[in-house]
């Protein structure tokens, strides 16, 4: 039974050494989730412990026995912090340290002290609860992924339930002093879950990261890098096939003498005056409002459930609000004024392309009226 006990534990290790390389393989090539790479350090922090806990079996030893049980209980403390990294993309220290030095503070000492059995109890205790609590930190975030981040909490939680199962056979035992490596049927049992959970977890996990990978580039594409806004292919994406209907309006705005603040300033403070009137746009929308940078000096809104007063009286404000800013940039302070122009879909419906055309003469008719103003369709002829 030891060989076979042995040889899981090996297995344990050499099965988490492959899923750590594959982790941080994984981070080389994406290194804006350093979740992986807190998650490589953790489970590489396991594969360690297996090792040492290896050379305990064969030779229990206090000085083995303590490191045995630091190692286990800062790789899942790591875990944990790799696990709320995921879900909030803040740091993962704070976690480590709490969860590290409070199980290292209740389960060292009565290993150091010779009670090996109690030492034992509470790693298994701790492990169980730090195990539960990074099943609900990707519980907690499972609206990114439904399935799989509630898979990935199962398995956490099944994982835990194990070292649960090996506390209590500990217990049941009532031994404190053991004067050797637990060996019971929940530890082998542990060991069994501990590689069917690993490899589900690991499968999942890069699973899931590929499709944040691939949600990453998908917003890249549909976003002007400048500003931050949508851009015009994302517009279209959003609004282009279906038909716009009677209290759907769009508003185009154009900003008055870009050209001549480029030719005057530089294209850098170009840029800095586009940023701004994107920040003034956004600041305006509501929470089923569009924005979008349309190409150059040229943006779009678009707002739904609304009407004509309502549409006038947003662009108005936005208008307002940015001729009364200062710009500040590097060839000095600067102001500048936008036009718009706005249209309605129909109740039959209209594409969103003679909308957006519609309010584009609207614009056309502000330019021609003076600029600095707001243009409705209806009065564009």
């Amino acid at each position: 039974m030891l060989l076979d006990y042995n040889s899981l534990l090996l297995a344990v290790g050499f099965s988490a050494a492959c899923l750590s390389l594959t982790l941080f393989g994984t981070w080389l090539t994406a290194r804006s989730d350093r979740f992986l790479l807190t998650w490589a350090i953790s489970v590489l922090v396991i594969v360690a412990e297996v090792f040492v806990y290896d050379a305990y079996i064969e030779t229990p030893d206090t000085a083995l026995g303590v490191l045995t049980l630091a190692l286990l209980l800062l790789g899942f403390s790591v875990m944990l912090g790799a696990a709320h990294q995921f879900r909030t993309a803040n740091s993962p220290l704070p976690r480590i340290v709490f969860s590290a030095g409070i199980s290292f503070a209740l389960a060292l000492p009565p290993i150091a002290l010779g009670y090996d059995g109690l030492g034992f109890m509470l790693e298994n205790s701790l492990a169980a609860v730090i195990l539960f609590a990074t099943a609900y930190e990707y519980w907690k975030g499972r609206d990114e992924a439904p399935a799989p981040l509630t898979g990935v909490a199962l398995l956490y939680s099944l994982t835990a339930a194990s070292f649960v199962l090996c506390a209590a056979a500990l217990a049941w035992d009532g031994k404190l002093v053991l004067g050797h490596a637990p060996s019971n049927w929940a530890e082998d049992l542990s060991l069994v879950i501990v590689i069917a959970s690993m490899t589900g977890i690991g499968a999942l996990s890069l699973a899931l990261n590929q499709g944040r990978l691939a949600r990453h580039h998908q917003r890249e594409a549909q976003t002007d890098a400048l500003t931050g806004l949508l851009n015009r292919r994302a517009l279209f994406d959003l609004h282009g096939k279906a038909p716009v209907g009677a209290f759907v309006a769009v508003v185009v705005f154009d900003l008055d003498g870009f050209k001549a603040i480029n030719d005057q300033f530089g294209h850098a403070a170009g840029d800095e005056v586009l940023k701004v009137f994107a920040q003034e746009l956004a600041g305006n929308l509501r929470p089923n409002d569009v924005a979008a940078r349309m190409g150059g000096e040229e943006f779009a809104l678009v707002l739904k459930r609304t009407l004509p007063e309502m549409v006038e009286s947003t662009a108005e404000r936005i208008r307002t609000a940015f001729a009364a800013r200062t710009i500040d940039t590097e060839a000095g302070k600067l102001k500048c004024t936008v036009s718009a122009g706005f249209a309605f879909g129909s109740s039959e419906g209209m594409s969103f392309d003679k909308v957006l055309s519609t309010a584009d003469k609207a614009l056309y008719a502000a330019k021609r009226g003076g600029r600095n103003r707001v243009h409705d369709f209806r009065r564009a002829g």
